[in-house]
């Protein structure tokens, strides 16, 4: 995907890394995940509870006492965003309790953690400093980085016959139709080109609606286009031509050609080089729930997003020529978000689930030599858990409180009523949700399917804050964020 040039950049790139990180060691951390999986807010409460000082129990440096304290710094890049952590603070525990917006571009925070070492030469030396860099940016840009080794006649051949098919054939039809009156070799139109660029964007957002919950559809910059909208770099379709079609110059495929090659060269080799291949641990979020709540084919669609996003990893064990030269990602956690919509009787099937999803990616990042984990996840934990009698049997539920303005059925909610939800078991058998959608939840014979299926929707507001009996704010409260932390940082605080 790169070329030697590209390659002597990030060399140099790596090689003033390596320079700063011999004063204070650094370690740069990329959090991503497809839209709607929890990237800000796994962020802002992984920043919370380090700052704070959050009940992390599985996290060893913080429960034995050796992480003295964690404060933000400056970032280092001065050309990229910073991460506006406050804000999203501000709107998890203020008066709204409002979940942040999402991810729209790359971002940065810097937290520097003063520790002391668990061993005794560490010791001796005195206390030790990490800077924690963490990059936040949009898995949707991942899925670019395969059209950097296709030609727009193989992207346009796969992506065509990919939407013929179910369930993709439905909204793709309006796209479809305006392709049928598109003669590639007739001359250049930039009505034409912007007509087409927005029926398939058009698709693109129908497929990513919650009914279908599809995942697999580059490039990313359509659903984001940021500061690139209405720009020629975003204003073409694929056609219906095969991949080993000659494009003639002048005529409607150069110019969508010519403009593939811009999004290539202007949106995704620049975040490739500035800031995916120097990365040095990564987190892939992932909501599972919602790809299983909408079917089989939706399950399938992540397994392959996924597949595409961690092909483009550069996964391997790092040493300290690798920094300088070629850096590695040596360690990778999947996470399943959203485990607080679940009982804990189901988190470990839930991550049995997502380890079947990602296997193969797994597996080949294991075979570089990069440490893999997964786990089942609720950055912030919005409900708690509770046995409700329903008829004879005695059901465990979750209870939360619904978003204002929410309906579910002929009920709508103010924002500040709790209720309580049984949410079903997930199968114990990983491989069931590729194979029946309608028992995907097994659920009791009292509680009908349609009841059930109606409360998986449900978006809960974050929870009030806690506080001790002297009033003091404790921190945002998590399902296994002190394990994701123990195994992205823990060796680095030794």
């Amino acid at each position: 995907m790169t070329s030697i040039a590209d390659e002597a950049r990030l060399a140099v790139g790596n090689m003033v890394d390596f320079a700063g990180s011999l004063v204070a060691p650094t370690l740069r951390l990329g959090v991503t995940g497809l839209s709607r999986s929890g990237k800000t807010v796994f962020i802002t409460a992984l920043v919370h509870n380090l700052i704070q000082g959050g009940r992390l129990p599985v996290f060893d440096a913080y429960a034995q006492g050796r992480l003295a304290n964690a404060h933000l710094q400056p970032q280092p890049d001065d050309t990229v965003p910073r991460f506006d952590y406050e804000a999203h603070v501000e709107a998890l525990i203020g008066e709204e309790r409002r979940w942040p917006r999402s991810t729209r571009r790359v971002s940065e925070l810097r937290v520097t953690l003063a520790y002391e070492s668990a061993t005794f030469w560490g010791r001796t030396v005195g206390p030790g400093l990490l800077n924690l860099d963490i990059v936040d940016y949009p898995g949707e840009w991942l899925l670019d980085l395969p059209l950097l080794s296709q030609s727009y006649a193989e992207w346009s051949a796969k992506t065509v016959a990919q939407s013929r098919n179910p369930p993709r054939d439905v909204p793709a039809a309006p796209w479809h139709e305006r392709l049928k009156t598109l003669d590639p070799e007739a001359d250049q139109d930039e009505a034409a080109a912007r007509d087409a660029a927005d029926r398939f964007t058009a698709y693109l957002r129908a497929c990513r609606d919650e009914r279908l919950s599809l995942s697999a559809l580059p490039p990313g910059r359509f659903l984001m286009p940021g500061d690139l909208e209405g720009s020629p770099a975003l204003t073409f379709s694929p056609l219906d031509i095969s991949a080993q079609t000659r494009i003639r110059r002048g005529s409607l495929a150069a110019m969508m050609e010519r403009r593939f090659e811009a999004y290539k060269s202007v949106v995704v080799k620049p975040f490739f080089r500035d800031h995916f291949a120097r990365l040095d641990r990564q987190i892939v979020l992932v909501d599972a729930l919602q790809a299983l709540n909408a079917g089989p084919s939706a399950i399938a669609d992540l397994e392959q997003a996924l597949s595409e996003i961690l092909a483009c990893f550069r996964p391997g064990r790092t040493s300290w020529l690798s920094r300088i030269l070629s850096r590695r990602i040596d360690r990778i956690v999947f996470a399943a978000t959203k485990a607080d919509h679940l009982h804990h009787r189901s988190h470990d099937r839930l991550e049995a689930i997502l380890a079947r999803i990602v296997e193969t990616a797994a597996k080949r990042a294991a075979f570089a030599g990069a440490k893999t984990d997964t786990v089942a996840l609720a950055s912030v934990r919005a409900t708690r858990e509770a046995t409700v009698a329903h008829g004879r049997e005695q059901l465990d539920c979750i209870v939360g409180t619904p978003e204002k303005g929410q309906r579910i059925g002929a009920d709508t909610f103010d924002g500040q009523e709790e209720i309580a939800i049984f949410p079903g078991d997930l199968p114990a058998d990983p491989d069931s949700v590729f194979e029946h959608p309608e028992s995907i939840f097994e659920v009791p014979e009292s509680v009908s399917e349609d009841e059930a299926r109606a409360y998986r929707f449900v978006r809960f507001r974050p929870p009030p804050l806690q506080r001790t009996a002297e009033g003091v704010a404790l921190s945002l409260p998590h399902i296994r964020l002190d394990r994701t932390l123990q195994f992205l940082l823990g060796d680095r605080l030794t």
